[in-house]
């Protein structure tokens, strides 16, 4: 399902135009004004204003209104963007003192049943009128907004096409006795039938295709379904990483099917870091060529307290230096790894995966994590927790080889990992002179000038790109 948001901020009965729009930007004659509605969750948003940084630096006249709630306005309000890229707010979706861990389905259902209503009168208020909406999949009303309005709809689809794929044939899952299987059973057994997606095993489906998950895969599926009335469907993955998966899904789509990514912040790249960044930069600075290990788990809520203590003892005992970006208590982590390496809150991720000190990344293979390393050239050390994550780890080890798996291979998790085994296997997956190490960098590179060519000018991601801002500037 959709990333949690960060909190949830203060519910208003405010419909609003953020105030910069009042002033200049609703007077100018743009050919085409394109209004975007990402899913409320960082791993939506982001992507989203890639695209967008991406369309106006090809269609210098389009003119985009970026639709967030007043909390996420107030998270990315300030961040630079171009002039013509301008915010509205809806009014949040659910209190905050619900909080994500307490109510998670109800964030989900909030967003399909309260935003809708404020999203309309706000197209109602634009000056221009929207030309285009693209919307997040999982705004599931979206599609059925911009039909009823007579504007083209693009549905961006934010994690693989693979996961696409998967809900898209669901049906086969049940035909085949596959869906809502018990996986702590049954995990072994191959799936080898959903088009365009290599051989797997039915533990590395989605988390959400079984046990506790199966709460909020209705709205998935209403998601995937809902893009089949869409006028274009995007996605942020770029075409030569899951081309079989592409091609099967054009077969089957009558409308457009466009993948424009990687949908990371590689144009960002060519800009001076800004001043807090120049830190840990300096500090990456003094550290050897790929010696260094780039860790990000996420919260501490990812993985268990007791998983985690053998993580920072393993780190720590495999002597490998080490960038770690702890975003839940940080304190913990310095206390406990030593010296050789750096502990953060918050970093520019790309920017510092690209940096030459960086040898690997360990990671929790979120979808925009996995096509940053991708882009960066590097190998992954997987541990992958939950929804999506499971299928893009194996995508990671088994697909594209440029990864190994942190924890046991044992369907339904297995017992903890120890620190002695993890910090063997840290110290094997930086040693740049072992042969299997040496044949998964290689691989790494060379997908990462697969990755780099997609996006470069006339390669698959920039045609398609140009192709679908042509389709719009017809709207």
């Amino acid at each position: 399902m959709p990333s949690n948001p960060e909190s949830y901020g203060k519910s208003s009965a405010v419909t609003g135009i953020s105030s910069e729009m009042e002033t200049v930007k609703l007077q100018r004659n743009a050919p085409c004004h394109v209004v975007t509605l990402p899913y409320p969750g960082r791993g939506h948003i982001n992507p989203m204003m890639n695209l967008c940084k991406l369309l106006v630096s090809k269609q210098h006249d389009i003119l985009i209104t970026f639709v967030v709630t007043e909390e996420w306005h107030g998270f990315v309000g300030s961040d630079p963007k171009p002039d013509n890229i301008q915010f509205a707010t809806v009014p949040n979706v659910i209190p905050s003192e619900i909080g994500r861990a307490k109510d998670f389905r109800g964030f989900v259902e909030a967003v399909n049943t309260k935003l809708q209503e404020p999203f309309e009168l706000l197209l109602d208020r634009l000056v221009p009128e929207a030309s285009v909406i693209v919307a997040d999949t999982y705004v599931v009303w979206a599609v059925s907004v911009g039909n009823k309005r007579n504007i083209p709809v693009a549905s961006l689809w934010t994690m693989s096409a693979s996961v696409f794929s998967t809900f898209d044939h669901v049906e086969l899952l049940k035909e085949n006795g596959h869906f809502a299987a018990d996986v702590l059973v049954r995990g072994d057994e191959v799936i080898d039938y959903i088009p365009g997606i290599s051989t797997t095993r039915l533990a590395d489906l989605p988390t959400i295709l079984y046990g506790d998950g199966l709460s909020t895969l209705d709205r998935a599926l209403e998601a995937v379904s809902s893009t089949h009335k869409a006028q274009y469907l995007l996605f942020t993955s770029f075409y030569e990483l899951e081309p079989q998966v592409f091609d099967a899904l054009k077969a089957k789509f009558s409308l457009p099917v466009y993948p424009i990514g990687p949908s990371i912040p590689h144009f960002e790249l060519s800009k001076n870091p800004h001043g807090n960044d120049l830190i840990y930069l300096q500090w990456l600075d003094s550290q050897p060529r790929s010696s260094v290990l780039y860790i990000s788990l996420g919260s501490f809520l990812s993985v268990s307290n007791a998983q985690m203590n053998e993580i920072i003892a393993g780190v720590k005992n495999s002597g490998v230096r080490f960038f770690w970006v702890a975003r839940g208590d940080a304190s913990k982590l310095k206390d406990g790894v030593g010296d050789m390496g750096l502990v953060v809150p918050w970093c520019d991720q790309l920017r510092v995966l690209c940096h030459q000190s960086i040898g690997g990344f360990w990671s929790h293979c979120g979808w925009n994590s996995t096509q940053e390393a991708v882009y960066a050239g590097l190998q992954v050390l997987t541990c992958p927790i939950f929804m999506d994550q499971i299928p893009n780890g194996k995508q990671i080890v088994d697909d594209w080889k440029i990864g190994y798996r942190m924890k046991k291979d044992k369907v339904g998790g297995g017992d903890l990992v120890a620190r002695e085994e993890i910090a063997e296997l840290v110290h094997w997956f930086m040693d740049v002179e072992s042969n299997e190490g040496r044949e998964m960098r290689k691989r790494a590179k060379q997908l990462q000038e697969t990755c780099h060519g997609a996006i470069a000018k006339g390669g698959s991601s920039d045609s398609n790109l140009d192709a679908f801002i042509k389709d719009i500037s017809r709207c």
